[in-house]
């Protein structure tokens, strides 16, 4: 899957101009955690600055300033002067684990969308959770087992055929690294199948199994 498809299309941008006051009013209306900056005249991204940049912007509580000055400042103090200018951005076609690595090797939380110069749209950590959620089937029903599975050719082919025997359907399938490179941990979610008979065909298999539970709507998994 694409960035594209999983991106929030026409972002809510600023001007560099706007005060830090109205770009916090802005991102609390719009229940927003950061704002690409855009310059008014040309459309271009110039930066980005998130509610944590304006938060640590604003005055401490603790300072001996009167609420005067304070205001006083605050209406001076415009994004430009604390958002980051040096932006990282994805592009459409990126594929989605590659936005989240951008995001995790970076430690940001979203990235501006471009084709070519212009901002099309902001994938957020939010965006990336949802998909998560339909990776794993996380609103179905079913059984979901991890097992811990050898690195070898055809195993994934034999637990999806010993799953089919049983009449289930597999609806979500997921591999992680293992304990060391000579195995996996794969885990499944498979609905129409008791979890015991499950576990069970899965050991018979020689799998060990790490963790198995039965997940209902509504009901935590």
């Amino acid at each position: 899957m694409l960035v594209y498809k999983r991106m929030s299309h026409h972002p809510i941008t600023a001007p560099p101009d706007m005060g830090v006051e109205a770009a916090l009013k802005l991102m609390r209306d719009e229940k927003i955690r950061r704002l690409p900056v855009v310059e008014r005249k040309t459309n271009k991204l110039v930066g980005i600055v998130t509610e944590k940049d304006l938060l640590y912007a604003s005055p401490s509580p603790a300072t001996s300033l009167s609420i005067h000055e304070i205001n006083y400042l605050l209406s001076k103090l415009k994004i430009e002067q604390v958002m980051t200018k040096k932006v990282i951005t994805a592009t459409e076609d990126m594929a989605l684990e590659e936005a989240a690595r951008v995001m995790v090797d970076n430690k940001i939380g979203g990235l501006p969308v471009m084709r070519g110069e212009a901002l099309v749209g902001i994938i957020t950590e939010t965006d990336l959770f949802k998909v998560f959620i339909e990776l794993f089937a996380g609103r179905e029903e079913g059984v979901r087992l991890t097992m811990l599975v050898p690195e070898e050719k055809g195993m994934l082919a034999k637990i999806t055929n010993k799953v089919s025997e049983l009449g289930g359907n597999i609806v979500a399938l997921g591999t992680f690294l293992g304990q060391d490179p000579t195995n996996r941990l794969l885990t499944i979610k498979v609905a129409g199948v008791g979890q015991i008979k499950l576990s069970n065909i899965m050991e018979e298999l020689g799998l060990k199994v790490v963790d198995s539970r039965t997940c209902e709507l509504g009901s935590k998994c």
